[in-house]
């Protein structure tokens, strides 16, 4: 039987870490969260589309040194309700720093991956979290080039008022092998069988899809752009150089903008480095957390 959002005991049922999930309960959001380890507290933040299984076989390698956060952003896997301002970046912000609140966590390191690392940065700019740095994968945190600008958000925006959109994507996805292959495509990443499946999973399910479209209608990068010059804690962004959806010029142009921000590129991985390599990525990533104090060296 198909149904809108995804069940735990059906498309979860061997969910990456199950057994480190959880179900906390803040205002107007029930989300599904996974914590492991210990040590100083990392926040890991998807990007649209994804969920904690994107984070599947990183989370347990940083876990060996951190105490790793990782939820499903609201209107995606097993996150249920919207916050207060919907799905847009100010919200998703608002709605992390409350999760951590109710969690008593207070990150010293904040991970996002693409339109996650834009959420990472509103909470630091907005004041809802002071950690001692952030890293970017794949960041989004410029906007569309070009005719883009206007494309993508305008389409966002049609597909959301048609109550249908969600309803034909997850159709779409249900057709063997088609989620592979759109991951493929849409950013020029190789995961593996297993992960694409994950992917699959929630792409069939039409409030996966609705979550996914709904942020995308309601993002603002314009703004963030602005602001992010203001940016005053450590920034290091991590790009695979084949990344199919956001240019690597993108994110110089976000480390252009950040006094002492870093950049490293990875030659041949794709939007889903660090699914694709995730031991790659975790270097990278404790390496920066030495460099900064968040671990001794």
């Amino acid at each position: 039987m198909l149904t809108d959002r995804a069940r735990w005991d059906v498309e979860g049922r061997d969910w990456p870490n199950r057994a480190q999930s959880r179900f906390v309960a803040t205002d107007r959001v029930k989300w599904h969260v996974q914590v492991m380890g210990s040590g100083p507290v990392i926040l890991l933040i998807h990007g649209t589309g994804a969920a904690t299984h994107s984070w599947r076989e990183l989370m347990p390698v940083l876990a060996a040194h951190f105490t790793v956060v990782a939820p499903d952003m609201p209107g995606h896997g097993f996150t249920v309700g919207r916050p207060l301002g919907g799905l847009s970046m100010g919200a998703m912000a608002r709605a992390a720093g409350a999760l951590l609140a109710e969690l008593q966590l207070e990150p010293a390191l904040i991970i996002g991956h693409s339109a996650g690392a834009a959420i990472a940065a509103r909470m630091v700019l907005d004041g809802l979290v002071a950690p001692t740095g952030v890293i970017g994968l794949n960041a989004a945190l410029q906007p569309f080039p070009g005719l883009a600008a206007k494309m993508f958000p305008t389409l966002a925006r049609m597909l959301f008022v048609n109550p249908f959109a969600p309803h034909i994507f997850a159709g779409i996805a249900r057709q063997r092998g088609e989620a592979g292959r759109f991951l493929a495509r849409s950013t020029g990443s190789k995961i593996d069988a297993a992960g694409a499946d994950f992917y699959g999973r929630l792409f069939a399910t039409p409030a996966h899809c609705a979550g996914a479209i709904t942020m995308m209608a309601d993002w603002d990068l314009e703004s963030l752009a602005r602001d992010l010059p203001r940016l005053s804690v450590p920034l290091l962004l991590v790009h695979g150089d084949d990344d199919a959806a956001i240019p690597l010029a993108s994110a110089q142009a976000a480390v252009a903008q950040v006094t002492g921000a870093q950049i490293i590129s990875l030659p041949g991985l794709g939007h889903l480095a660090h699914e694709e390599q995730p031991g790659a990525i975790a270097d990278r990533i404790i390496g920066f957390a030495r460099a900064i104090g968040v671990m001794a060296a």
